[in-house]
């Protein structure tokens, strides 16, 4: 059974105007009541009807985003990134951007919960997004506007923009095949991740169209930190001889980096005994030594679509398909981390 307002009035005998203007944070609502229509919503379940026709829903012009919280080693200058086109898209519209980090998933998600039962943002952006996503079906299942920089998986409907890593990942393996390495090797993260899913089968898919049989050993996943790509790295070189890779494909900068590292360790010079390739194109990708070969993601264009997207949401506006979903092209950046294969 649906709880409505008039229900809460009643449980708490109070005018329908007075509990209406609790829940949705009027300044002029005493805060004991406040408090006291808030924890009856909470244990009565009451859920704000967001699509209602006809209703005058007071605008906050704010956009919630949150980021899970990160060890020094794993930053992420893409997200980074992301962060900042949003802001400043969302500002250009005359909205502003809530952006908090949270812990946990758990925490994450019981943070939007709180933001969409009091109504203090008018939509809310996702990233990180994951197969079977309990934040997607959460903001589906109350009508709360939202979208997404990411897919959770197949037959899930929600607004998204996302990034093709498959096409990215098949780029880089094309090149390096054009520079005649055949013993290519990937580091990808941990089973579980959507978006490192998608780049690998780019890796596997590249491979089968180039006619070369996949072997498992030239494929090792690791924690997303420069630690652990050198570890990566240091397993595939531990190969026998005729075993090792000429070249890498990691599923980030990051983990390109810790490999490039541990070439140089082992007196391997990058780019002419073992060329690397990483994904992202972070700002600092051009000053290593060797510059990084990488596939660039198009981050300003996702702020920028992501908070185009949420804003025709918010005003009920429908999206047609190549709107709703879209999928943008990375780009292979070429620099002198990859060479021809050695002789």
């Amino acid at each position: 059974m649906t709880v409505t307002i008039k229900d809460l009035a009643e449980q708490l005998n109070l005018s329908i105007s007075t509990v209406s203007k609790a829940l949705n944070n009027y300044p002029h609502v005493a805060e004991e009541t406040k408090r006291r229509v808030l924890a009856k919503a909470e244990e009565l379940g009451y859920r704000p009807s967001i699509t209602a026709r006809g209703l005058k829903v007071r605008r906050t012009h704010l956009i919630a985003y949150s980021w899970r919280l990160l060890p020094p080693e794993q930053f992420s200058p893409i997200l980074n990134r992301f962060i900042h086109v949003m802001g400043a898209a969302a500002a250009a519209a005359g909205y502003h951007l809530l952006a908090f980090p949270t812990p946990s998933d758990q925490a994450e998600l019981d943070a939007y919960q709180e933001l969409v039962r009091t109504r203090r943002v008018d939509g809310i952006v996702l990233s990180a997004t994951n197969e079977n996503d309990p934040r997607v079906a959460y903001l589906n299942e109350v009508n709360f506007p939202f979208v997404a920089f990411g897919r959770a998986g197949v037959g899930w409907d929600y607004p998204w923009v996302d990034v093709d890593g498959r096409a990215g990942v098949g780029m880089a393996v094309d090149h390096l095949l054009q520079l005649g390495h055949r013993r290519i090797g990937f580091i990808g993260w941990p089973l579980g991740s959507l978006t490192g899913e998608d780049r690998y089968q780019g890796y596997v898919e590249a491979l089968d169209k180039a006619g070369l049989p996949f072997d498992a050993e030239l494929v090792v996943r690791a924690e997303h930190a420069e630690p652990a790509g050198r570890r990566a790295l240091a397993s595939l070189l531990d190969l026998p001889a005729k075993q090792r890779p000429t070249a890498i494909v990691a599923v980030s900068d990051l983990m390109a980096i810790g490999a490039m590292n541990e070439a140089q360790n082992r007196g391997l010079v990058v780019g002419r005994d073992l060329s690397v390739v990483g994904f992202d194109d972070a700002p600092w990708a051009k000053y290593l030594r060797p510059p990084l070969t990488t596939v660039r993601q198009p981050i300003d264009e996702v702020g920028e679509l992501v908070v185009q997207q949420l804003l025709k949401v918010i005003s009920g506006s429908s999206l047609v398909e190549d709107e709703r979903h879209i999928l943008l092209k990375p780009a292979l950046v070429v620099r002198a981390s990859t060479g021809p294969a050695p002789l």
